[in-house]
């Protein structure tokens, strides 16, 4: 069987100037595995070249796969998956997830992303996408993040049990000295619950699962950020706008991403100071702007400011692990958003940090953080430049 179009056979825009080769081309650039199924009876017409160096298959099988649906064939499961496609309306944009063994036997991952076209007759186009990079970078950060849960919980256990046994055997202690034992210890459980929040091996076995589609009113997590400043004993100045925006993201880790610019705001302004939260709306999302009255990012310590475990020069005498901001900026690159410092204006004082997230009404882009190398991988200097605890 010929698996390929030519390109006189195929239907373009007269204004296109763009042959079906070409477009093949286009979508095997990144590596993907180009497809062509005609409907109704499910016959293969393309099957990029890449599909047989990927799996091991011949495109024969995928062909007999096809015709008989209710076989025991090697790809079976990917033969289903894209029966089940070709029940889309024309247009409508298909993806789903499978594992498929390869001619060997071991199951690889791939991304089906599929549409049927308007065409008479109609035909079943897409892509296959190989994820087994993907898998292995969210292995390698499932990895990571139970490491720093080790590392954070022992050194936390170590003070829980220590603080316990001040409070139990400090009986001749003032009043003072209680309360801060009492501050001690609840500073402890909120770290602890934070790790068995964000670090548990429940939320590590969710790490690579499809995301279920959440939605978080920006309103909302500007006053849960308020929130954090009034406990704090600190003015918050909130400034919201005059749109409702609904962020598109996990919202537990949007919170967190935020969160930590306010501890930041908080840890480096003097007592009494207020913290003005502001949302913009921006290049088809929306801007959170976090600024503090403190004494701003030293020049020496922005270009380096959010790589993993780097502390500013500022930061001497206060707690922290260098990681907070690091952490921040890789929660809003899984949401296709950024975070930055915007520049300083003469005059003013403190810092002000940006983060923008895509909203579910905006359908501008923006270039994004995850576009670019993350500071672990720079080999000169990060472009934004921000302040870390």
């Amino acid at each position: 069987m010929n698996f390929t179009v030519d390109a006189d056979e195929a239907t373009t825009e007269p204004d296109v100037g763009v042959s079906a080769g070409q477009f093949r081309t286009m979508a095997e650039l990144g590596g993907d595995i180009a497809f062509g199924i005609a409907l109704p009876g499910f016959q293969l017409r393309y099957l990029s070249p890449a599909f047989a160096a990927l799996l091991g298959h011949d495109p024969s099988a995928l062909e007999q796969a096809l015709a008989h649906p209710a076989g025991n064939a090697p790809l079976a499961v990917l033969a289903a998956c894209l029966r089940e496609a070709a029940a889309a309306l024309p247009g409508e944009r298909r993806s789903a997830e499978l594992d498929v063994p390869n001619l060997e036997g071991r199951a690889l991952p791939l991304e089906v992303l599929s549409t049927v076209t308007a065409d008479t007759p109609p035909m079943l186009v897409g892509l296959l996408r190989d994820l087994s990079p993907r898998r292995a970078q969210q292995a390698e950060q499932k990895r990571f993040a139970s490491m720093l849960n080790h590392e954070f919980r022992t050194p936390l256990a170590t003070i829980d049990g220590a603080i316990q046994r001040l409070e139990a055997t400090a009986v001749n202690a003032d009043e003072p000295t209680r309360q801060r034992y009492r501050k001690i210890g609840a500073a402890v459980d909120r770290l602890i619950g934070m790790l068995d929040e964000y670090l548990s091996p429940d939320r590590m076995a969710a790490i690579g699962k499809t995301r279920q589609a959440n939605t978080l009113a920006v309103n909302e997590l500007v006053e849960a950020a308020a929130a954090q400043v009034r406990a704090a004993g600190r003015e918050a100045i909130v400034d919201l706008g005059a749109h409702a925006f609904q962020l598109r993201g996990e919202p537990a880790g949007l919170r967190l991403a935020l969160k930590v610019l306010v501890d930041n705001a908080l840890a480096f302004s003097p007592p009494g100071t207020p913290v003005s939260l502001s949302v913009r709306p921006a290049a088809g999302g929306v801007d959170v702007a976090v600024r503090d009255q403190g004494g701003g990012v030293p020049q020496e310590d922005a270009a380096r400011i959010f790589d993993k475990g780097y502390r500013g020069s500022n930061a001497a005498g206060l707690p922290g692990s260098g990681l907070g901001l690091y952490m921040a900026r890789s929660i809003l690159d899984v949401h296709g958003g950024s975070l930055h410092l915007a520049p300083g204006k003469e005059g003013e004082n403190g810092a002000e940090f940006r983060l923008w997230l895509p909203s579910s009404e905006g359908s501008g882009q923006q270039q994004l953080a995850s576009g670019s190398l993350s500071s672990d991988n720079r080999s000169g200097a990060p472009t934004l430049a921000a302040r870390k605890e």
